[in-house]
């Protein structure tokens, strides 16, 4: 062998990480408990924004120009959309994020997330996720990349090392079996049976 003997403190430049094997079927059990407080932030854009379509109506009352109350109708219409926006978000979020919560939480992930307690930062991709879903440019770019983190598609999964596995003997177990073929008799052609051990 050429080189030096080696030591008991070498390593390996190419050795690689042990893959962490999740089952197909999913995280069993409860679902944790949800673990943010509401989101107060959207609740508190929710209020300004009716505050601002009463501020504009009440500017377009008293508006006395054909040009103000011009501009203050296309102000008003504008803020009327956003706080309708704002108004349907935080009635839809709650129940969205315990659908997203309770769905995900039944994933292969989800064994990886329990052993690591990334409750929180599950809760964080919810967040973001069902805010996205209701049109939230910047809450969609947030949930991607926590989507990356939490390894909820193939490249993350790599990345993390973490690989989705079936239980191959529960799967045998599972798989219906053929009914067995009735047993033939056999027949002993032209005379006498012999039997023969």
């Amino acid at each position: 062998m050429p080189g030096p003997p080696p030591t008991g403190n070498a390593r390996r430049r190419n050795a690689t990480v042990a893959m962490t094997r999740l089952p197909a079927e999913g995280r069993r059990g409860r679902t944790p408990a949800w673990p943010l407080r509401p989101d107060i932030a959207t609740q508190v854009k929710a209020r300004r924004a009716a505050a601002r379509v009463e501020q504009l109506e009440h500017e377009l009352l008293s508006a006395e120009s054909d040009a103000r109350r011009g501009k203050l109708r296309a102000q008003l219409d504008a803020a009327e959309i956003r706080a309708d926006v704002l108004e349907q978000t935080v009635e839809d979020q709650a129940a969205l994020e315990r659908e997203v919560w309770r769905e995900l939480w039944r994933t292969p992930q989800a064994v990886a997330w329990e052993r690591l307690r990334w409750t929180r930062e599950v809760a964080l991709y919810v967040r973001h996720k069902v805010l996205a879903e209701l049109g939230d440019l910047e809450a969609a770019k947030e949930s991607r990349q926590w989507s990356d983190r939490l390894g909820l598609n193939p490249q993350a999964l790599l990345r993390l090392r973490w690989e989705v596995v079936t239980d191959e003997v529960q799967a045998k177990r599972d798989e219906p079996t053929a009914p067995a073929a009735p047993r033939r008799r056999l027949k002993v052609a032209g005379g006498d049976a012999v039997a023969r051990a």
